[in-house]
């Protein structure tokens, strides 16, 4: 079931082309992508074949190694996935403004999957303005699109959880996987265009990197881990998924970020067991993952200080010239040179494995805003590792989970020197809710 809610269509012109064209670049997956489905129906509709394309951009702002090695584990996976559908695949090399509408000429029409952050609202601004067919624009990267869940940027997950919980009975249904009639698998069009990986791509982009621990990328891997958690870690999810030792989380948020497994496949999943740890678990996956996006979309500022709540800022700027017991640049941060051991290792671990778990990165970006001379300064040495440094960085998620360190989503609290009303954590915290020095012990005898 495709709702039209996830749809929207753009240059209403007559099919009059030769294929059609999914521009895959959002959901590089084939299970649960309703952008693939819909351009299945389409080409079954017009008895023409479907030709799926990925634009790789070798120059992404702030993508590193890891983060396309990662994805090139996952464009492997729809390669095979797809010619066992009969459906053909080729990656292109380049921007997808230029290549894109480089290749529509002759198609029926284009679909695509929906992007949210401002580079991908601008590829897909600029591809639609440019090319001569119809598009068609799907959303399968949210369970609730983010028009439908709500109309307008939210203060908190208090005031957006009433209204998509509200949609979630018209979203929450399987997706049938759909069987083309006409193969494309042998169907090359666009021999022009680079199509084989690059010498400087297999040896800069994606060179194997005894540095890092990353998780392997790709809709397999995703599925694993999915099983995994769902064979009991759910529960244990809602008493212990605050605890970095524990090991309680799905693991699943790199996956999430490149597209190689659905939230809607995801949740369905997580429905069917009867875990005690299904309502923190999908309050996470939806309502807080969701209230990202409803942030990126809707605050054209949501990488900038400017962006924050005008509250948050005025706290901060009040306590602005607050002394700092200690004050570290980007380089101090970036590797690994605070006088907090465990802050160091948080890093550390973020540097070597691309992950960071979520109640650490917390109190990590809480203590970048209290070691920086300024806060707008922190915010931006916050975002740069956090972008450059995790595997689902460059995310809603994660421009999002920055902007919560600063007061985003949240309320004011006890004021306090450099904070001011912004919530506070320190090392006692973290040591009340697990062992830190274990952890922070078994974090550098891994990865130094």
């Amino acid at each position: 079931m495709i709702q039209p809610e996830r749809i929207t269509s753009f240059n209403n012109q007559e099919p009059k082309g030769s294929y059609i064209l999914y521009w895959m670049q959002s959901a590089v997956r084939t299970r649960y992508n309703h952008a693939l489905e819909y351009a299945i129906e389409r080409s079954n509709e017009l008895k023409k074949p479907l030709i799926v394309v990925f634009s790789l951009d070798l120059s992404y702002p702030e993508a590193t190694p890891v983060h396309y090695r990662f994805l090139w584990d996952g464009l492997q996976d729809v390669k095979r996935s797809l010619s066992e559908r009969g459906i053909g695949f080729q990656i292109l090399f380049g921007s997808p403004v230029d290549i894109i509408p480089r290749i529509v000429d002759d198609a029926c029409m284009m679909v695509t999957d929906q992007g949210w952050t401002r580079l991908q609202r601008e590829w897909r601004q600029k591809v639609i303005d440019s090319v001569p067919c119809m598009v068609a624009i799907v959303e399968t990267n949210l369970i609730v699109p983010v028009h439908v869940a709500s109309p307008k940027e939210e203060w908190s997950a208090g005031t957006f959880r009433p209204k998509i919980t509200r949609q979630l009975p018209a979203f929450l249904h399987p997706l049938t996987p759909r069987h083309v009639q006409v193969e494309s698998t042998d169907y090359q069009p666009f021999t022009e265009i680079p199509s084989a990986p690059k010498r400087e791509f297999n040896q800069e982009h994606v060179s194997d990197d005894t540095s890092s621990q990353s998780l392997p990328g790709g809709e397999t891997a995703a599925d694993h881990y999915l099983s995994v958690f769902l064979s009991g870690t759910i529960d244990r999810y809602e008493a212990t998924h605050n605890d970095p030792t524990a090991r309680a989380t799905s693991y699943l948020s790199a996956y999430l970020h490149f597209g190689h497994i659905s939230p809607l496949d995801i949740a369905l999943r997580v429905m069917e067991h009867p875990g005690p740890g299904i309502h923190a678990f999908l309050e996470q996956l939806i309502v807080r993952r969701e209230l990202s996006h409803n942030f990126v979309w809707y605050n054209p500022r949501y990488d900038q200080y400017e962006g924050l709540p005008e509250w948050t800022r005025k706290t901060l700027g009040k306590h602005r010239t607050d002394t700092r017991e200690y004050s570290y640049t980007l380089a101090d941060f970036e590797q690994c040179r605070t006088h907090d051991r465990a802050w160091n290792a948080m890093q550390l671990s973020m540097n070597r494995t691309g992950y960071l778990h979520g109640y650490l990165r917390m109190y990590w970006g809480k203590k970048i805003l209290e070691w920086t001379e300024t806060p707008e300064e922190a915010y931006s040495i916050a975002l740069s590792l956090n972008n450059r440094y995790e595997m689902d960085g460059r995310d809603p998620n994660g421009f999002c989970g920055v902007a919560w360190c600063f007061g985003k989503h949240d309320r004011p609290w006890k004021e306090r020197a450099v904070f001011g009303t912004i919530r506070f954590m320190n090392e006692a915290g973290l040591r009340r809710k697990f062992r830190l020095d274990g952890w922070v012990d078994r974090t550098f005898e891994l990865y130094t």
